[in-house]
């Protein structure tokens, strides 16, 4: 399962992709470019510093949103939700309209209390990734996988262990269980692109829930600091050189 993988909202489903065009320092195309966030929190319109992942409506906290089956299309704007199949939500979010619709259709989701509606957040260039709420330079990183590395956790602990749950941009096979955290540092082919391994990515309680039932059924950080002693799993690129990636790609060193 060599994929890529584009969250345009924060929070919601993942979107696969075949191929995708990485430039260097402005991370994965259309990654997490949307957010729900707090209303009581630190977001508020225009603002360009990156925040932490409790300011917005996320798995960490409302687990909720993963039973939701969305797809945004990245050329439009147009955000569809579909729960058991059936579409619940067509909004357009390039307009007002659609973004009063989303809003409320997700204050209905979240079950929040009256009066209190989440904050539909998208500043133009800014990337509400978990990594953005370090500064600039993060903003632009992309998430990598080992398949391997979720392989080896699932033989060693005796679990089967979705690797969606880690919600990462690209998934590689072929290399070693756990190589990639000893990358850091390191200049990387991936599928013919430069890249950086710049950081481990340590894990949250995000983990925890299924990526098709919304449920909180797997603690997966405990189990990896159970098995492994760390709560890392894959790691964080800079991307170096533009150029295209396919889904299939390989890592090589």
């Amino acid at each position: 399962m060599d994929a890529l993988f584009v969250h345009p909202v924060k929070g919601l489903s993942a979107q696969p992709v075949d191929r995708v065009e990485l430039r260097p320092g402005k991370g994965f195309p259309h990654d997490r470019r949307f957010a729900f966030a707090r209303p009581d929190g630190r977001y508020r319109p225009g603002r360009h510093a990156g925040l932490p992942k409790q300011e917005f409506y996320a798995l960490v906290s409302d687990h909720r949103l993963a039973g939701l089956d969305t797809h945004l299309d990245t050329e439009t704007d147009v955000l569809t939700v579909r729960v058991a199949g059936h579409d619940v939500l067509t909004a357009d979010l390039s307009t007002e309209e659609g973004r009063d619709a989303a809003v409320r259709f997700f204050t209905r989701v979240l079950d929040l209390p009256a009066g209190v509606m989440p904050l539909l957040a998208r500043e133009p260039g800014r990337r509400f990734t978990d990594a953005a709420a370090a500064g600039d330079g993060p903003m632009g990183w992309i998430s990598l996988v080992n398949l391997a590395s979720v392989r080896d956790l699932e033989s060693r602990t005796g679990t089967v262990v979705d690797p969606l749950r880690f919600r990462a941009n690209v998934f590689v096979d072929g290399l070693p269980a756990w190589s990639e955290l000893d990358t850091i540092g390191r200049e990387l082919d991936l599928g013919g692109v430069r890249v950086r391994a710049v950081h481990r990515t340590r894990r949250c309680a995000a983990t925890e829930v299924g990526p098709a039932t919304g449920h909180r059924d797997l603690p997966v950080v405990s189990m990896v600091h159970r098995t492994y002693g760390h709560e890392f799993m894959g790691v964080y690129l800079e991307v170096l050189t533009a150029g295209v990636v396919a889904k299939g790609s390989g890592l090589v060193a």
